[in-house]
């Protein structure tokens, strides 16, 4: 009886020692900081959160020849990105970090913001909303003035992490550049359904 108690504990014990460096290694190999550059924006991709750190790309007057159509996100060879399965049935919407709108001049150019490496867990109140509305006034001011933009995703302590992988920002921070006058206007956004319109959502960063 002792003999069939000892064993038992034995391959219990056995098999916690080969199950642990199996859930240890669930993020072994993947990268904190992968930088990529597309023929319109770059991208410094983190594959432990599935989510950009940052990314920045170029807004100038293009005109649109284009439509979306049914285009949807794809995934990109070699980079663990989120994927389709984190946006399911939530309120998560795929955000495009490099607008959509603002590269629709070429199929090529709307096409690369299609991949997920553009795309952020973005509240869809927020996406549909004063994010959106943001973006159209980038594209009225860089009529006149081209625009260098960088958004900056934050994932403060604590941050939701999905049944499926996918880390949720908690804020999302937008730098625009004024090419020509070297001015700046910053924005920062909770990633939660706003309150307030997006001209409130400005603040001052010295760049």
């Amino acid at each position: 009886m002792n003999y069939l108690k000892i064993s038992v504990i034995t391959l219990i014990l056995c098999g916690m020692c080969l199950t642990l460096p199996i859930s240890a290694q669930i993020h072994e190999g993947l990268r904190t900081d992968v930088l990529i550059e597309t023929p319109i924006y770059t991208v410094s991709y983190n594959e432990v959160l599935q989510q950009p750190n940052w990314l920045e790309y170029t807004s100038t007057n293009r005109s649109k020849h284009v439509d979306r159509g049914s285009m949807d996100f794809h995934t990109t060879d070699g980079v663990v990105t989120s994927d389709k399965k984190d946006y399911y049935k939530n309120v998560w919407d795929k955000g495009h970090i490099a607008p959509a709108a603002t590269y629709s001049d070429t199929k090529k150019n709307l096409y690369e913001t299609f991949s997920y490496l553009n795309c952020v867990l973005q509240q869809q109140d927020l996406n549909r909303g004063e994010w959106r509305m943001l973006e159209a006034e980038e594209r009225k001011w860089d009529d006149s003035n081209n625009l260098t933009i960088k958004v900056e995703i934050v994932f403060e302590d604590g941050h939701l992490i999905l049944p499926t992988g996918g880390h949720v920002p908690t804020r999302l921070i937008k730098h625009i550049r004024f090419d020509e006058t070297n001015t700046w206007r910053c924005f920062d956004f909770e990633n939660i359904k706003p309150t307030k319109g997006w001209e409130e959502h400005e603040v001052k960063h010295s760049h």
